[in-house]
C-alpha cells in the first residue's frame, strides 16, 4: 500500500505503521516529480519494503519532543501567533495571503500536534492559544 499526500498527516502514517511495516509507503505529492525516485519507491513497496517521504518522518520525529510547540512547522507558529492576536481563519487567510481552507488544515494541524482532542467542554482555539502564550 502506498498513500499519496498533499500534506504530512501524521496521524494517518503514525496508524499506517501501527498495522504493518513491509509493503507500505506514505510519500507527499511532491515525490511525483521526480520519476526515477518515486517508482524506485513504488519498487520498494511492491517488494515488500518500506518508503516514507523524508518530511513525514521529520514530522514524527519532532512529535516525541518534550515541548509540544516544538512540534510546531514555521507556518502554524505564524497561524497560531495570529490566533493569539485573536483573528479568525478570515482574517488569517487574509493576513498570510493563503485560502480558509489552508488556515483551518493549519489549525486542525496544530491541535493534533498540542494534543488538544475535542471536547464538549473545552474550546481548542483558547487552549492552544494558553500553551502558545505558556500561560
Amino acid at each position: 500500500m502506498l498513500v499519496l499526500s498533499q500534506y504530512v498527516e501524521e496521524r494517518y502514517a503514525t496508524e499506517l505503521l501501527s498495522r504493518e511495516t513491509s509493503g507500505i509507503g506514505y510519500l507527499l505529492k511532491d515525490r511525483v516529480a521526480d520519476v526515477t525516485e518515486f517508482l524506485d519507491m513504488v519498487r520498494r513497496v511492491a517488494s515488500g519494503g518500506t518508503a516514507l517521504d523524508p518530511e513525514v518522518v521529520a514530522q514524527m520525529l519532532v512529535r516525541h519532543r518534550s515541548d509540544p510547540l516544538e512540534r510546531l512547522t514555521a507556518r502554524e507558529r505564524e497561524v497560531l501567533a495570529l490566533m493569539a492576536e485573536g483573528r479568525s481563519n478570515a482574517g488569517i487567510a487574509s493576513t498570510l495571503v493563503i485560502t480558509e481552507s489552508a488556515v483551518a488544515k493549519h489549525v486542525n494541524n496544530i491541535f493534533a500536534k498540542l494534543d488538544l482532542t475535542s471536547a464538549d467542554t473545552d474550546h481548542r482555539r483558547v487552549l492552544a492559544v494558553l500553551r502558545f502564550l505558556r500561560i
